[in-house]
């Protein structure tokens, strides 16, 4: 399965501006809100219209500007969940399912129970969607989808509205539901560890624009621009001045930066680091070190987080394995930054 997208349009003064290809058979749309993540998905899906471009899925031409090709949102064979599931609140679970289904009675009863039972809803055949759970309806509308066999699903941010113990359950469902499913399915999402567990590829957006696209794990070890660091969970940024191939200021953190391996991009404005990696040192300081001085903590449940004073406040967060040492030792005098975490951005 693959997905071509190339589309621009217009909302006020917001312009919409994607163009990707793809052959991933998971693939996470990363950004804040109102970045044009749901926008992108609903043009895929029929349900808006580009002013201008072209969308293919596995070849099949869905809308051509050019051509002047708009298919039907019913004859694309995509499947949208969206936040709130958009269950039919006076049918059952089985009218649900049927819903979209255009059939006949014996194969619509046919397809229904397959759903039911792959979707574990036995027994809630007849209930209306207000009687179910947030998993039993999350799984209602995805059996919706699946019943009517689309060749792309597209879920819409499918956990935003879940408390977090309810909402990694339901991850774990939804990806196994989908183990077996051959086509591709796009998730768009504003939390970087939802889209880093369901993603093989990943695209970051930015006021409407893909600010890096890649493989998931590769964009997070390397995410290349400041607003992809943020937006994949760094906290601690300082603009960077270049004065070698190998050395450089980081002029907000007052810290002399020495790569041996890596070089330092010539075009590198900014230096990242995330605030799980720095190592903290007891005894001199040196290059790559920052001064352990806390303007602020806070004690959680499994870290401890401290804030030290800088031009721009800088984040380190320590775990509770690593607790116990600076219990036993105190606080340290400096925090490294290890070469292998320096995240050198646009």
């Amino acid at each position: 399965m693959s997905i071509s997208l190339h589309i621009r349009k217009k909302l006020d003064t917001f312009v919409l501006d994607v163009s990707f290809d793809s052959r991933a058979k998971r693939i996470g749309i990363l950004g804040a809100s109102g970045c044009g993540k749901s926008m992108t998905l609903k043009s895929i899906a029929g349900i808006a219209t580009p002013d201008g471009g072209k969308i293919e899925a596995d070849g099949r031409v869905l809308f051509d500007s050019a051509s002047k090709i708009n298919i039907k949102p019913q004859k694309r064979r995509a499947g949208y969940l969206f936040q709130n599931y958009a269950l039919f609140p006076t049918m059952t679970v089985a009218e649900n399912i049927g819903a979209g289904l255009r059939c006949g009675k014996a194969e619509k009863a046919e397809r229904i129970g397959k759903m039911v039972e792959k979707f574990r809803l036995q027994g809630l055949e007849q209930r209306l969607p207000a009687q179910l759970s947030g998993g039993q309806q999350q799984r209602t509308a995805l059996a919706r989808i699946m019943a009517y066999e689309p060749d792309i699903i597209l879920l819409d941010e499918p956990f935003s509205a879940l408390d977090m113990y309810l909402k990694d359950r339901l991850q774990r469902e939804l990806a196994e539901m989908l183990e077996d499913y051959e086509g591709t399915v796009i998730m768009v999402s504003h939390n970087r560890d939802e889209i880093y567990r369901f993603s093989e590829e990943l695209l970051i957006m930015d006021q409407g624009k893909i600010e890096v696209c890649g493989k998931t794990e590769e964009i997070f070890a390397d995410p290349v621009s400041r607003t992809a660091a943020g937006l994949t969970g760094c906290k601690n940024f300082s603009r960077l001045l270049r004065t070698g191939a190998h050395t450089a200021l980081a002029l907000d953190w007052g810290v002399s930066v020495l790569t041996e391996k890596k070089e330092i991009p010539e075009d590198a404005e900014w230096i990242g680091y995330r605030a799980h990696d720095f190592i903290p040192v007891w005894g001199e300081g040196g290059v790559n070190m920052l001064k352990f001085e806390p303007e602020s903590s806070a004690r959680l449940p499994f870290e401890h987080n401290y804030y030290i004073k800088a031009e721009e406040t800088v984040c380190w967060f320590v775990q509770r394995e690593r607790l116990k040492e600076i219990e036993e030792k105190g606080c340290p005098d400096y925090l490294k930054l290890s070469e292998e975490k320096m995240l050198f951005l646009k």
